[in-house]
């Protein structure tokens, strides 16, 4: 995977060609508002590094540029309210990058202009980076697996802080689910397998709901099986948590995939099956990585539909 990450910089970050700044002005879309996840202190606070920072590429994915944002320290999450008739469903929205950045409006923003327009209320959960999981780091060329698990931990607070004000967003607790691209895939594994005990030292009330999703959607994740992860090369922090009580999981991933190798998926839904959680696996032969939900002539980047059929299965969308 590591030879691949410098390509996959170029379209997430800015690393091979000039990048324009957000606007500054730029502000959240109507019917949305941002929430900061921790109200005083931050657990496992991030080390001294540069500003916050959000720029857009010059590559295209689906004929569109791609928004990255880096140096995360305070995280927010971004709710978007469903229109039309609301199902009561929530989906909370990793953004891959490899745990070095996020793809916000990619595997983001552009979740939820989907989701919302189903009636489901959507959350983008902007978490800390770099190096809040499992990251390839270009100063040592080396991967980093023993890292506090700050990305864990805003998932959990993001997920209780949800289900607290269930009746303000207009959802239903029991229909709360979470779904992630790359590394973002890596960390729907991670909150559906590391769900029953807070990371952190609980805050507030939040932290009493349930961190538990009630499905999970895994997109091309990694972090799952590498050589990173001495002996049998499986990472059996996801694997050998996984219990009967893990979430319903939906897995799609390209065999082409250059950034993170098919058998991330095929170990998460060897994991899956082995613990009888109900798995529904989507492998195509091509379409790469990182393209979001843009449609291309590619079969995978219409697995939206694909994902709304499982929702329905599982009576989580009418």
């Amino acid at each position: 995977m590591k030879r691949f990450l410098a390509a996959l910089a170029c379209l997430l970050l800015s690393a091979c060609a000039p990048a324009k700044p957000a606007p500054p002005s730029a502000k959240p879309a109507p019917q949305s508002r941002v929430v900061v996840l921790w109200p005083g202190a931050i657990p496992d606070p991030m080390p001294a590094m540069a500003p916050e920072s959000t720029s857009t590429g010059t590559n295209l994915i689906g004929g569109k540029t791609v928004t990255g944002v880096e140096n995360v320290a305070n995280p927010t999450m971004t709710v978007y309210a469903a229109q039309g008739k609301n199902t009561g469903a929530a989906i909370l929205v990793f953004p891959g990058g490899g745990y070095r950045a996020l793809a916000i409006d990619l595997e983001g923003s552009e979740v939820c202009d989907w989701a919302t327009a189903k009636g489901i209320t959507c959350a983008v959960l902007k978490y800390r980076v770099p190096g809040s999981g499992p990251w390839w780091d270009d100063a040592c060329n080396c991967e980093h697996t023993d890292i506090k698990p700050r990305a864990l931990e805003d998932a959990q607070r993001a997920i209780g802080l949800l289900r607290m004000h269930a009746a303000d967003y207009g959802i239903d607790p029991h229909k709360v689910g979470v779904l992630g691209f790359s590394a973002g895939g890596h960390m729907v594994a991670d909150i559906s397998t590391h769900y029953a005990k807070r990371a952190y030292t609980p805050v507030d009330a939040a932290d009493n709901q349930s961190a538990r999703p009630d499905f999970a959607v895994a997109l091309y994740p990694g972090h799952i099986y590498g050589d990173e992860y001495p002996g049998d090369h499986v990472n059996h922090d996801i694997i050998d948590n996984i219990t009967a009580d893990t979430p319903p999981f939906f897995v799609l991933q390209n065999e082409d995939d250059p950034v993170d190798p098919i058998r991330d998926s095929m170990t998460l839904y060897e994991g899956l099956v082995t613990k009888k959680v109900p798995v529904e696996y989507h492998v195509y032969a091509h379409g790469g990585h990182a393209f979001g939900l843009r449609p291309t002539a590619e079969p995978s980047t219409h697995w939206p539909d694909l994902v709304e059929t499982w929702l329905h299965g599982l009576g989580m969308v009418p």
